[in-house]
């Protein structure tokens, strides 16, 4: 079953999760331990990526040892074409609409695209939206942070990219956000496309995540908090709990 069937086929018995990894923030071994515990907590997927100058033996050496510690998906979640490696399951093959750059919209796909077709790794299509107050990624992406009180501009961009053919919409606070994406934002957007929206940034606690699921994410990530914590069993059963009440 290719990856994004499997995460399809996910969401038609409830939400989703995914632990997102970033390679500069840990040996590849710690991340194939934190990987084994996401998979046993009942985590649906692992992502890498997230920083900015990785090598591509670094990203490859990551996914390599998550991929021994769990038969979860690896899919890849980049910031450049330098940076991807060939071990991969799938990846996320984003624009950041948002953008101001060229090279985030579009030319650093045009370079990656080569790589992707000869390694044979699956692309999903993705809209990258950043929204207020985007933190390192709107900086890294030279975005023009979408306002937290305007939720029709989000939910206009999250349906031009449904029509341009995207899979997934992701909605993005930043990484390490004092609050995630709104939940007004959240609504407007699932009351409006037809596609998964995930949601990330900010995500630190259970309570967080029970208010991005009813405000109608598809699929939340967490990375931070779940790579900071002393316990990472602990808070990953404390991020996953949230999500039973919408399993059917």
């Amino acid at each position: 079953m290719k990856v994004w069937d499997h995460v399809l086929d996910s969401l038609r018995r409830g939400r989703v999760h995914m632990t997102l990894l970033d390679p500069a923030d840990q040996t590849p071994e710690r991340a194939g331990e934190i990987a084994g515990i996401a998979a046993g907590a009942g985590s649906n997927a692992i992502m890498v990526g997230g920083s900015t100058g990785l090598t591509r033996q670094r990203v490859q050496d990551t996914v390599s040892a998550i991929k021994d510690a769990t038969k979860l998906p690896v899919i890849l979640f980049p910031t450049a074409a330098t940076s991807l490696a060939p071990n991969a399951d799938a990846i996320f093959f984003m624009s950041l609409l948002n953008t101001k750059e060229m090279r985030k919209l579009i030319i650093e796909q045009v370079h990656g695209a080569p790589f992707v077709k000869a390694t044979g790794m699956e692309p999903i299509g993705m809209a990258y939206l950043i929204v207020e107050p985007g933190m390192k990624a709107g900086e890294v992406g030279a975005a023009t942070p979408l306002p937290r009180d305007d939720p029709e501009l989000t939910m206009k961009y999250a349906l031009a990219a449904q029509y341009l053919g995207m899979k997934t919409v992701y909605l993005e606070a930043g990484s390490g956000a004092p609050e995630h994406v709104p939940m007004n934002i959240i609504s407007a957007v699932k009351e409006n496309i037809d596609i998964p929206i995930i949601v990330g940034g900010g995500i630190r606690d259970g309570h967080a995540v029970t208010e991005v699921l009813d405000a109608g994410a598809d699929i939340i990530v967490t990375g931070t908090a779940v790579e900071q914590a002393e316990d990472v069993e602990e808070k990953l059963r404390e991020l996953l709990k949230p999500f039973q009440k919408f399993s059917h």
